[in-house]
């Protein structure tokens, strides 16, 4: 990409432009906001539909090599059938010395509905595998607006249906199967844990649910906060969803489980761990997903960082902040998925 496009990509991703930029709203973490122009490179405030081919490059997940190179961890390469019937991809990742059956993870990655792959995001999932001897499933779902609503939603469905049905053969224990989502695959997360329950599927230990994408609508202050700045802006969730769900977006006919911040009933769901930045436009809808699970009569466990940007963790790691939301979320995990 040419340098003076580049620079029209990333400007305003850390002190933001134009109206919105004059708006009150929670500063950058120092730490974090010192990493924000280098991550406007690859993943601009603002994506739109002109720039989908461009992130499908971008937010390409490292090769599997990179991922698992020098771990105790191998790699299975495996299909399953999607919506419809149509053949998909799952990669089953497990420790080299792990025995017996043990517990499933369905993971979903991020990517704002329109990008990203299996690999995406998956460097911190992976962890769990040598951390505590998951079964790790990450699989490709169809992705709008080639694929619009059922699509998405419907192969993650299909894929834990899958898992349970295969549970033997893949080593994983029915009694301990979590379902993980970040961004985008956090509402789609959402979404199969809500199907499952109304449709007598697979029993789901927990959801595990990073800076969930929850609501086509765009109705929270946070969304008009974050305008042009940070990591995935108002324009770049009017691009995912309008891409997802056509006109239908912010209607009154869309499916709870394409947008979980519809759903009405949220009673006899799996407990929740849900994470957020302060800085960033899902912060609302994921403090309200909570309190409504709590509402329900749920467990929902909810953590909303300082100063975070969308998806810190996946891009500074290193800084203290991710640091702490890492080890808080695996914390949980071990809870749930252990004895």
């Amino acid at each position: 990409m040419k340098e003076l496009e580049m620079k029209e990509l990333t400007q305003g991703v850390v002190e933001g432009v134009g109206r919105q930029a004059r708006l009150d709203r929670p500063t950058f973490d120092p730490e974090l906001r010192a990493g924000l122009a280098i991550v406007g490179g690859m993943f601009p405030p603002t994506v739109t539909s002109d720039l989908i081919d461009f992130m499908r490059v971008s937010y390409a997940g490292p090769p599997l090599e990179t991922l698992i190179g020098g771990r105790n961890i191998r790699c299975e390469e495996r299909v399953f059938e999607g919506y419809e019937g149509h053949p998909l991809k799952a990669s089953v990742f497990r420790h080299e010395r792990a025995s017996g059956q043990r517990p499933g993870v369905l993971f979903v990655h991020s990517g704002g509905l329109m990008f990203g792959d299996r690999f995406s995001g998956l460097d911190r999932m992976i962890d769990f595998v040598e951390q505590l001897g998951v079964v790790l499933v990450s699989i490709e779902y169809r992705l709008a607006p080639e694929y619009r609503d059922p699509y998405p939603r419907e192969d993650v469905y299909a894929a834990l249906e899958w898992m349970a049905l295969h549970a033997e053969s893949l080593g994983v224990r029915l009694d301990r199967l979590l379902i993980a989502g970040a961004s985008a695959g956090g509402g789609l997360a959402a979404g199969a844990a809500l199907a499952a329950r109304d449709r007598g599927g697979p029993r789901l230990c927990g959801q595990l649910l990073d800076y969930p994408m929850l609501d086509d609508r765009g109705i929270t202050k946070s969304t008009l906060q974050f305008d042009g700045i940070g990591v995935w802006d108002r324009v770049s969730n009017e691009t995912g969803w309008g891409a997802l769900l056509g006109e239908a977006r912010g209607g009154p006919d869309v499916s709870p489980y394409a947008a979980p911040a519809r759903a009405t009933e949220l009673c006899d769901l799996p407990p929740a761990f849900l994470d957020v930045g302060s800085a960033e436009i899902f912060r609302d809808e994921t403090v309200a997903y909570a309190d409504a699970l709590w509402n329900a009569g749920g467990q929902a466990e909810l953590h909303v960082w300082p100063g975070g940007f969308h998806a810190f963790d996946i891009f500074a790691p290193h800084t203290a902040l991710s640091r702490g939301m890492i080890a808080t979320r695996s914390a949980w995990m071990s809870r749930v998925l252990g004895d």
